[in-house]
């Protein structure tokens, strides 16, 4: 739990320009992820947090500065399986990554070009969908899953390659409340009971909640990091950053402020603000 498996050094990145000056998207970001922990990214648009997790597996590289993962540099060539087999991505739009006309295939396509022997493509195949609860649809067209479940199918790709870190890059986006619900319970899981690194870059404060561990970004850089407790409590300073927080936290916050009560504003959930406001009014 100890070990750091994905780590950035003073990572700056731009976007290639047509002419003139390119835009800084990273401007010198270090963090260090550790094995084992589930780890929410939060952003405004622009704020680079899609653009950071891309060089989580080398999809891009850094215009300056590092990234590691498990220890490869990620602009070694000759590494790139490794640090791809050892981070795996998962992206807004689950139609962009489901390529096979029956779910199963498509969670076997990757295996079968990495060359794993069939009988061990049988047991992964069947092992992810079971993981994701989508087993029971292993001979279903793709094409008649929900958004829900189509994300779900997606992920069961990627966690069929047996990666040690999953990034998913805003997975509900597109996604209705149902549909989120069930991606992030199987989120919770893979970091619960496989033991898989978790790092989920979002927008929806519901969701980072979750996380043990939330990183803030603002301006291609970290502007907080901490426990999510920690960080949604800095209710001024996450508005500043163009940030809601969460709307337990937000009731609390903006009481606090009219009555000009010593409010407790730490709830994360509705039963802690429920709480705290039935002593609040008791």
């Amino acid at each position: 739990m100890s070990n750091t498996i994905i780590k950035t050094e003073d990572l700056r990145f731009s976007y290639p320009a047509a002419e003139g000056v390119s835009p800084v998207v990273l401007d010198g970001v270090d963090l260090a992820i550790k094995e084992g922990s589930f780890v929410a990214v939060l952003g405004h648009n622009g704020s680079g947090k899609s653009t950071l997790a891309k060089h989580m597996n080398a999809i891009l590289l850094p215009s300056g500065g590092k990234v590691y993962v498990d220890g490869i540099d990620t602009t070694d060539e000759d590494r790139l399986l490794d640090v791809r087999r050892a981070v795996g991505m998962v992206f807004q739009n689950p139609d962009n990554q489901i390529v096979a006309t029956v779910v199963e295939e498509d969670v076997a396509f990757a295996l079968e070009n990495m060359g794993i022997p069939p009988a061990e493509i049988r047991k992964r195949v069947d092992d992810a969908l079971k993981a994701v609860g989508m087993y029971e649809y292993r001979a279903q067209a793709p094409h008649r899953l929900s958004g829900g479940q189509k994300q779900r199918v997606a992920i069961a790709g990627v966690i069929a390659m047996m990666p040690r870190c999953v990034v998913l890059d805003e997975p509900t986006a597109m996604l209705d409340p149902q549909g989120r619900r069930e991606v992030m319970s199987v989120v919770r899981e893979l970091n619960r009971k496989y033991g898989i690194t978790v790092i989920l870059i979002t927008h929806h404060m519901d969701e980072a909640v979750q996380a043990q561990r939330v990183v803030v970004m603002h301006a291609g850089n970290v502007l907080m990091d901490g426990k999510p407790r920690e960080i949604f409590t800095q209710v001024d300073k996450l508005r500043a950053a163009s940030l809601t927080v969460p709307q337990t936290i937000e009731v609390l916050y903006d009481l606090d402020r009219q009555d000009g009560e010593s409010l407790p504003i730490d709830a994360l959930s509705v039963n802690e603000c429920a709480d705290i406001l039935e002593t609040y009014l008791a």
